[in-house]
């Protein structure tokens, strides 16, 4: 049996280093608490590093603040709200909405109502200063909608990827599986090295925030069923057979 060192996942994550490095663009994307001190805090609070085993990280303040930890009176982590630029546009599967940061593309999301595909943005961004089309989005947009058109394109827009260290890496892995091709969830497990989580791999493919960008609707079920897809199983068949005719 092989035992989990709750240290070397720490480690292994990729806000750790943004952590180490006390870097300001990660602000507003997580908090990191410390089980030691109560305390939780954005990355780049100059507070002294905490040893790996000690931190947990949270998507939110909000979330920090439910498992029990207080904010740092040092950094304050809730005026640390990231930008994040936004914009809305038509394509042959509705509407698009692509949202980025600094660090790159946060949200590509499918929708039939302007004001819902805000309110998801909301609800997954609840801590973002939200923008609408500031920074040139538009351009990033354009592209986007080219690849939901003819989506064996590549998307060439730094990601940047908010979630849960395995979510992550199912998503990185996403990004392997060729256009014109599908995967079975439990196929993706055993390529992970998880073989028995074929619902935690639908369930990342269901966290997912980057449609198209991150191509879970190329993963399907063992049977060859397409299965559930977050924007309506339509538009994964049509992503597919547009892939399969390119």
């Amino acid at each position: 049996m092989t035992l989990s060192n709750p240290s070397l996942d720490i480690e292994r994550d990729p806000r750790w280093a943004a952590l180490c490095a006390r870097d300001h663009a990660a602000d507003g994307r997580f908090v990191y608490s410390v089980k030691t001190t109560g305390v939780y805090c954005r990355p780049s609070c100059a507070a002294r590093r905490p040893l790996a085993r000690n931190v947990r990280f949270h998507a939110t303040p909000d979330e920090a603040e439910r498992a029990g930890f207080r904010a740092c009176r040092r950094c304050h982590p809730r005026r640390a709200a990231q930008a994040i630029r936004f914009a809305i546009g038509d394509s042959s599967l509705g509407l698009v909405l692509v949202a980025q940061g600094d660090a790159g593309l946060r949200a590509v999301l499918f929708g039939d109502d302007a004001g819902e595909l805000v309110r998801d943005l909301q609800s997954r961004l609840p801590d973002a200063a939200l923008a609408v089309d500031a920074g040139g989005v538009h351009a990033v947009l354009e592209a986007v909608v080219d690849c939901v058109e003819a989506p064996h394109l590549t998307l060439d827009i730094p990601l940047d990827l908010q979630g849960t260290a395995f979510q992550v890496k199912v998503w990185q892995a996403l990004r392997r599986v060729p256009a014109g091709s599908t995967v079975s969830y439990g196929e993706l497990a055993r390529r992970l090295g998880v073989p028995d989580s074929a619902r935690a791999i639908a369930a990342a493919c269901a966290a997912n925030p980057l449609a198209v960008a991150i191509p879970c609707h190329r993963v399907i079920a063992a049977d060859g069923g397409l299965s559930g897809y977050r924007w309506g199983v339509a538009r994964k068949r049509t992503l597919l057979q547009r892939e399969a005719r390119a």
